[in-house]
């Protein structure tokens, strides 16, 4: 059984990501609530894809509304947009005389989870106006309020090698396959967001992941930081299965966690860019045994 199943699970720390519906003249962040009422900023998604599109340079993907609807262009291929080919597609063709119209369909190949802020919201406002402007000219202030929270957030990224360059009968080669893959992990490697005149880093301070036979994200939703120290033997309790031990990769940002020595050591961490190296060479394996 091949290890078609690669999945990293990422720790970043930022400022107030992502903003839903305000509530009159006060700016909101998405939020979610636990079972204990606690409620969690985060950044979904669609907007973390938006970023890793954007920095990747995929987002050409010709779009058109012909059918009502703003979505991908029926022309568009995966041979041709590497966007379509890991995030997938919706692309419905309008009815006319000619064509009895419908829709054609992709699942993600590189799927993506929410950025869960690891650090409850505790009902931060900033105050804000422009009277840097109004003073110009003796007008009145316009006066705003925007939610802000600093906090770790953690995400996962599962991708399916085998399904990357592969639809229908189109086939790309395993070069492009790879070239794909590694754009991909660069791109998260130093990921950023532009937000309210911010640019917030997005890049990780811990990595955990690999190449496995499950294609299962063993890493989500196993990340807790309490006091600055991560949970280690969480993810460490994972590692009792020999095949995931032996897959994993861990990289680590010096001088940030209070636990730091501890995560080198129980979970053989090196430095981001090193499990990163590790994470593209197993790509570079992968389509390699394809050939």
């Amino acid at each position: 059984m091949k290890r078609e199943g690669l999945t990293l699970t990422m720790v970043f720390l930022a400022e107030s990501a992502n903003y839903g519906e305000g509530i009159g003249n006060i700016s909101t962040l998405k939020k979610m609530t636990r079972g204990n009422h606690e409620q969690y900023s985060y950044i979904s998604r669609q907007a973390m894809r938006y970023n890793i599109v954007q920095q990747a340079k995929w987002d050409q993907t010709p779009v058109d509304g012909k059918s009502g609807v703003v979505q991908f262009a029926p022309s568009a291929t995966i041979a041709e947009y590497p966007e379509i080919d890991l995030f997938g597609y919706m692309k419905t063709v309008a009815k006319d005389e000619e064509q009895k119209g419908g829709a054609s369909t992709r699942s993600a190949v590189a799927r993506l989870s929410n950025a869960i802020a690891l650090e409850p919201f505790q009902g931060n406002l900033e105050f804000l106006t422009n009277m840097g402007l109004a003073a110009r000219e003796n007008l009145e202030n316009g006066i705003a309020q925007s939610e802000i929270q600093r906090s770790y957030y953690a995400y996962t990224l599962t991708v399916d090698l085998d399904r990357v360059g592969v639809d229908g009968e189109i086939q790309i080669s395993e070069k492009e396959k790879t070239e794909r893959m590694k754009t991909l992990l660069e791109s998260v490697q130093y990921l950023y967001r532009d937000i309210k005149g911010r640019r917030e880093n997005l890049s990780p301070l811990f990595v955990i992941g690999g190449r496995y036979k499950r294609k299962n994200p063993f890493f989500e939703n196993r990340i807790k930081i309490d006091d600055n120290k991560m949970n280690v033997e969480t993810l460490a309790e994972l590692m009792e299965d020999d095949e995931i031990k032996t897959h994993t990769f861990t990289g680590v940002v010096t001088g940030i966690f209070d636990n730091e020595e501890e995560i080198r050591n129980k979970l053989a961490g090196e430095s981001v860019g090193a499990a990163f190296r590790h994470l593209k060479e197993e790509v570079e394996q992968y389509y390699g045994e394809s050939n």
